[in-house]
């Protein structure tokens, strides 16, 4: 049952992620390679803000959220004048930026949380306390499981409402012809901006969720492996759509799993599982370019 619990857990974050990502990729037409960082400042925000200012999850997790939307002006703003491969390249240079600073970000003479060591380099942040609100505290599985569900039921709906909404159909019109657009009267820019940084608190939430659970957030959080996961998600799921990141997400988390039961060893499975991912995004290139929950056309 733990371990049914600990993959609804991880189910629910990358859910958040991959939604929050499709919301710039799909809706905006926005290629970003940065949403990991973004994950990561939320896990570091939270770890700090309840290792070193004592406070509970709702504020912690109001300052993880505020810091990353704040943060996101770094890929928003360049977003004005640069596009397509150029823009990926700028999403590119902020992720590599975002995890030189958290594995450097350190100093042996200190301790972990300060100044001169706020991110502890490559060995991360432990000890971080398990969700607590009010007097109710998340301390297992199965309350943190409860938690990370309603979290991301509520991120879904948030999210749903403003795709569905005329704002969602702004975005979507500046995807298709951002030009058009602009000479309706519509500000890109500010929709731009604003859809970056929506996208990047819930990315930082999920990283909030994620280092509350574990209690342990390193460097590797922010690697350019897991922007491509999270992008493979929303590629493999539909992008565009509401339902293709949820899809996505439950399919390229079930595959690493399902080699699990194969009792294959660590180093075989590992490279599977990215032939598998590798495999997967092939074919749908091929056969269903809109994604498994993309709508279907008779051609």
């Amino acid at each position: 049952m733990n371990y049914l619990l600990h993959l609804l857990i991880y189910l629910n974050i990358y859910v958040m992620l991959a939604l929050s990502l499709n919301l710039v990729v799909g809706y905006c037409g926005l290629l970003t390679l940065a949403h990991a960082g973004y994950f990561a400042i939320g896990a570091y925000t939270y770890a700090l803000a309840t290792l070193k200012l004592g406070m509970g999850f709702i504020p912690a997790g109001l300052l993880t959220v505020g810091v990353a939307a704040i943060l996101s002006l770094a890929v928003s703003l360049p977003s004005w004048r640069f596009k397509g491969d150029f823009f990926v390249m700028i999403s590119l240079a902020v992720q590599t930026l975002v995890f030189s600073l958290l594995h450097n970000w350190f100093s042996p003479n200190a301790q972990p949380g300060t100044w001169a060591n706020l991110t502890n380099g490559p060995f991360g942040l432990a000890g971080i306390s398990k969700p607590v609100i009010g007097s109710i505290k998340f301390a297992t599985i199965g309350s943190i499981a409860a938690l990370s569900t309603v979290l991301a039921l509520s991120a879904g709906m948030v999210i749903w409402l403003f795709v569905s909404s005329p704002w969602g159909r702004l975005l979507k019109a500046m995807r298709d012809d951002e030009l058009a657009a602009r000479g309706l009267g519509k500000n890109t820019r500010l929709a731009k901006v604003q859809a970056m940084a929506i996208a990047c608190a819930f990315a930082a939430l999920a990283g909030a969720i994620y280092s509350s659970y574990v209690s342990y957030i390193d460097p590797s959080s922010a690697s350019l492996d897991e922007s491509i996961l999270m992008l493979c998600m929303v590629l493999v799921g539909g992008v565009g759509n509401f339902r293709g990141p949820i899809v996505g997400a439950f399919v390229l988390l079930a595959i690493p799993e399902l080699l699990r039961f194969a009792h294959l060893p660590d180093a075989v499975a590992a490279n599977i599982r990215l032939l598998a991912y590798g495999g997967l995004l092939v074919a749908m290139a091929h056969f269903r370019p809109k994604g498994l929950a993309g709508e279907y056309r008779l051609e």
